[in-house]
């Protein structure tokens, strides 16, 4: 049966070379996207996974919220935690609670200078971390014992990466390393580099033992913030007992700060679903997920309609068929498997098409979401078994209801001529093609909806100056901070150079919090937690930040560095001063330092356009604290300024390699998951696109065939090529228009969806649908224009000489 099946199946499939190609084209393309976003969900989803005790394991995430004295504490939200946290609260946990296995902590990142001999690297994202992060987390160690390699003072652990740079493939386990030109630190381990699909992106690992020698006086300190705690649970532990008990554990250690809670998250949960701040590494957008996933149904959805859509449509090519066989005895039931058969057997031949096109598609995938892919072996049994059974669920899909349709036809009326086809699923077919045009233009207009926010995001006016700004990183070096004036006067100048300041850190860079007072409108002091940048006197005027009230800091007033203070507007209103001008003069109190504060800065987006502008101190930072260098140049000849700066740095600190970047493309780096939505949004909206006009096309040039009569009577009478186009697009097109009417409310929900993520964004207006309007019907127009011109052209003897 199946081979007979198989045989009229060829057999139409060949006579009919066009069609086919066609629906096995617009299959192949919509499962080819389907397979490389079901790469992608998989790859996002997969974060964390390679952990073999990832069922046990959870991070502690913190608030660490103030209030007034007497005022009520409402509960946190999800967005009030944040995973950065203190250090005591790990071990009182473990202390506490007997259901804790292993407690692994680590610091924010580092960077340091590396030496080996005659190599000098400057290494980012190096962690200070518990010894028991090996029994806890499942990285590979390729030299060394993992449970003692981080239990002494100054021992590391490098990724096998960073150990290449200085020791080649070699051991080095048991080699020092000079650190920062101060101290030497063993090398005791090596590890594989981290999988493409972890949260944590560090370089190397530093015994938690060696920061205990630095600054022991931390790791009691409740309100000192700089850990990260993570919980290895024991066997058969129910995390939500743990969790009944957090309030009881932080009323026992920490009582006296009403703002301080934590609650548990579960590890995998990390990456995808946590919505708490500060995290150690990056995270992905649920939404991002959900939006890809629907672009997936839609395509395929776009595809089966196509199928359907030209089954239906060429009907009558098919009617004599099924009336011949009905009479000759063949069921109905016969009849709907045999066009099934037809459609699975295209629908597996563009699964053998879009397998072929995977491989390559992933790594265009990779290139445009900016990530490295986990390897996908596609001749593993498993993944040809569901590909196959893919294939048939969207050939049954497809093909189900023209199976029905085709079977349903009576004999008798068919053989008598009286069929009409285009009586019975005209009105299917339009709704049909209205539908997955709703799909096309929803999906172009959100791309347009995309860049119009990226676009947005680049041009919005951040409040200072990105442009022309080189940053010197030297990471905190004594040497450095000890001649600080001096090199930035030996910088300055420099020919091209304007201007120069040194700050801890720059915009959009890690900020932490300070505990700070501030005399409130009732004269007392009033305590929060804004963020703080440490910056020295040049750093306002030399990244032209407005002020709105008061002064800068000023080498002429001697007691600015030692009592004075700025703030950002939103810093004022946190105090309760909502013209700025009345906090200027008000006593403040903040690590250590009190005095009043001389200025406020107007508002400037020191981060990224995701989030609102956060209450911000700018503090006078001692040269101790400071670890950038910002040097403002002219942009007539850049790389000879940077040799000139080059040439000056190499002779005032030849002790630390020359580190710089460009703050307009280190800035612009925080938008690069945006980016990369964006490109990965637009390529599978154009491959949707592609696929509808496909069926687009094989529509119009069926229906120009079976109005080729028509066409032919009315040349005759004198309608102009023109006039014929216009009769054969205009039904397509007012589909396309309903279609628009549809898509605005669709696409507009979505969209506004995805723009919440953003605190500052574009409002969609309706120039945006008239955009996507105009390009659909335009793709529209020159789908079917071809076969149009090519039917309004044709010469009618040929098709009337029969009549």
């Amino acid at each position: 049966m199946f081979r007979h099946y198989f045989q009229i199946a060829w057999r139409n499939l060949l006579k009919r070379k066009f069609y086919t190609l066609i629906n096995v084209a617009g299959l192949a393309i919509g499962m080819t996207c389907c397979v490389l976003i079901s790469v992608y969900l998989y790859h996002e989803n997969s974060y964390d996974r390679y952990h073999t005790k990832r069922d046990r394991l959870y991070r502690v995430v913190q608030t660490f919220r103030t209030s007034e004295p007497g005022a009520t504490m409402v509960a946190p939200t999800p967005q009030d935690y944040q995973v950065w946290g203190c250090a005591p609260v790990g071990p009182a946990l473990q202390a506490d609670f007997p259901e804790i296995e292993k407690v692994v902590q680590f610091m924010s990142p580092n960077g340091m200078l590396l030496q080996q001999g005659d190599k000098r690297v400057q290494q980012d994202n190096l962690l200070f971390m518990d010894s028991t992060a090996f029994d806890v987390f499942s990285w590979k160690m390729i030299y060394g014992d993992p449970h003692t390699a981080l239990t002494a003072p100054f021992s590391i652990v490098l990724t096998k990466s960073v150990a290449q740079k200085f020791f080649g493939n070699s051991n080095p386990v048991g080699q020092a390393l000079r650190v920062n030109n101060e101290a030497n630190i063993m090398v005791t381990g090596v590890m594989e580099d981290l999988p493409p699909n972890s949260q944590f992106t560090f370089n190397g690992l530093i015994s938690m033992t060696t920061m205990h020698k630095y600054r022991e006086e931390i790791f009691g300190w409740w309100g000192y913030v700089d850990f990260y705690t993570y919980l290895l649970l024991k066997e058969n532990t129910d995390i939500k007992s743990l969790q009944a008990k957090a309030d009881d554990f932080v009323r026992r250690h920490n009582a006296t700060d009403r703002g301080y809670s934590i609650k548990f998250e579960k590890m995998t949960d990390a990456y995808l679903h946590s919505q708490a701040t500060r995290q150690p590494g990056p995270t992905g957008s649920m939404l991002n997920v959900y939006l890809f996933l629907c672009i997936a149904i839609f395509i395929m959805l776009i595809a089966c309609i196509n199928f359907m859509n030209l089954s239906t449509a060429r009907s009558l090519e098919r009617a004599r068929e099924v009336g011949v066989r009905k009479v000759l005895g063949v069921r109905p039931k016969s009849l709907m498997w045999q066009f099934l058969f037809e459609s699975i057997l295209l629908s597996l031949a563009a699964a053998i098409i879009a397998m072929a096109l995977a491989k390559p598609g992933i790594a265009l995938i990779e290139e445009l979401s900016g990530k490295e892919i986990a390897y996908v072996n596609f001749f593993n049994p498993w993944i040809f078994v569901a590909m196959v059974v893919f294939a048939v669920v969207v050939g049954l899909g497809a093909g189900i209801y023209p199976a029905w349709f085709l079977s349903g036809f009576r004999a008798i009326t068919v053989l008598k001529g009286k069929f009409n086809p285009a009586s019975g699923n005209i009105s299917l077919r339009k709704v049909l093609v209205v539908f997955q045009f709703t799909l096309s233009i929803a999906l172009i207009a959100g791309t347009i909806i995309v860049f119009n926010q990226l676009k947005f995001l680049n041009r919005q006016d951040l409040g200072f100056q990105k442009e022309q700004m080189v940053v010197i990183n030297f990471e905190g070096d004594g040497k450095v901070q000890n001649n600080i004036e001096s090199i930035k006067k030996a910088i300055a100048d420099q020919p091209g150079v304007i201007s120069v300041a040194a700050s801890r850190a720059v915009p959009g860079e890690f900020l932490p919090n300070a505990y700070t007072g501030v005399q409130a409108t009732d004269g007392q002091m009033s305590f929060r937690g804004p963020l703080i940048y440490e910056i020295d006197f040049d750093f306002i005027p030399v990244y032209h930040i407005p002020l709105v009230a008061g002064r800068p800091y000023s080498r002429s007033y001697l007691t600015d560095s030692a009592q004075g203070m700025v703030i950002n507007e939103a810093a004022a209103k946190l105090y309760g001063y909502s013209n700025p001008a009345d906090a200027v003069g008000k006593k403040f109190d903040q690590w250590g330092r009190k005095g009043t504060i001389i200025g406020v800065v107007k508002d400037f987006n020191f981060r990224s356009l995701h989030q609102a502008v956060e209450p911000l101190t700018l503090r006078y930072g001692y040269p101790d604290n400071l670890a950038r260098i910002s040097v403002t140049i002219k942009g007539d000849n850049i790389p000879a300024t940077l040799a000139h700066i080059r040439t000056t740095w190499d002779k005032m600190a030849p002790q630390r390699p020359f580190m710089y970047h460009f703050l307009d493309e280190s800035f612009g780096a925080q938008y690069e998951a945006d980016q990369h939505f964006g490109q990965l949004f637009t390529f599978f909206s154009c491959l949707a696109i592609i696929i509808a006009c496909l069926g687009l096309l094989g529509l119009s040039t069926f229906m120009a065939q079976q109005r080729v009569k028509e066409i032919g009577v009315r040349k005759v009478l004198g309608s102009s090529v023109s006039g014929i186009v216009v009769l054969l697009s205009k039904d397509f097109i007012k589909l396309v228009l309903v279609a628009i009417v549809i898509a605005v409310p669709l696409c507009t929900w979505a969209m506004n969806e995805w723009l919440k993520d953003f605190a500052y964004r574009i409002s969609i207006g309706p120039i945006v649908f008239f955009e996507a309007g105009i390009i659909t019907v335009a793709v529209a127009l020159l789908t079917i224009a071809w076969q149009s011109v090519k039917a309004a052209r044709a010469n009618p003897v040929q098709s009337l000489r029969n009549e």
